[in-house]
């Protein structure tokens, strides 16, 4: 007789076993890694169950640090899984990858303005828009994380420069780093790129939060601000790399 398998689907499952439903109610950290991909999967096939799927793949590869090392294609032509659940696999790896680095004591450190364009300053660079980037930074200058505060023209006075520290007070933040790109490819400072540094250093003063610099990024090329002597009250200088 043929070996006939029968998989429970995930509608079938005790709501209380149903991936999404425990994540609802224990927290994401309750689940199994095989669990936290069936999520991303979402659904499963005809005689496999997305959580079965998530196993298969953890197990056929070695698990989690395997199946980050597959490629976007490889992934895409298994079982089950195809273009778009490929993607969201990746996306949702590739987050946990840069949580790691923003986590560990290997994070990155902003020391020079080079630092800050090492960091964001290739993909900003080919932005269509600007945009207004605040990086935040704990006591050491380790980045705890990168927030995109505005698209579009950021001037003074489309800024609010409130906005600006609501998450580097929310996480405790130190001090920060402002980042904007032009998009023409010239990266010199205009005259309301001073004055939002200046208002921001200002702010920053009375909210004991360090404004380390403001770089303007362009292409191939890049400003601080702070290198300079523009909106800030004293022309200090960041440190610069050899």
């Amino acid at each position: 007789m043929a070996d006939v398998r029968y998989h429970l689907t995930i509608k079938e499952l005790h709501p209380e076993e149903r991936p999404r439903e425990r994540l609802k109610q224990y927290g994401a950290s309750a689940l199994s890694t095989g669990e936290l991909i069936a999520i991303a999967l979402n659904t499963g096939i005809k005689g496999e169950s997305v959580t079965a799927i998530a196993q298969r793949l953890l197990t056929s590869h070695g698990g989690l640090s395997g199946l980050m090392r597959l490629d976007y294609a490889e992934l895409a032509r298994e079982r089950g899984v195809g273009e778009a659940k490929a993607a969201k696999v990746k996306a949702a790896l590739e987050l946990g990858r840069r949580m790691a680095i923003l986590t560990s004591d290997d994070r990155p450190a902003i020391k020079t303005p080079e630092d800050v364009v090492q960091l964001i300053g290739i993909e900003m660079a080919v932005l269509e828009q600007e945009q207004l980037r605040v990086v935040l930074l704990d006591t050491k200058h380790h980045v705890i994380a990168i927030r995109t505060v505005y698209q579009g023209s950021a001037n003074q006075a489309t800024v609010r420069v409130g906005e600006l520290f609501r998450d580097a007070v929310r996480h405790n933040a130190v001090a920060i780093v402002l980042a904007h790109n032009h998009p023409s490819g010239d990266p010199t400072p205009s005259s309301a790129d001073v004055s939002l540094t200046a208002d921001v250093v200002s702010a920053g003063a009375l909210l004991d939060i360090a404004v380390i610099d403001h770089v303007v990024i362009g292409s191939g090329r890049h400003v601080s601000l702070k290198r300079l002597g523009l909106g800030f009250s004293r022309a200090m200088t960041m440190t610069t790399s050899a």
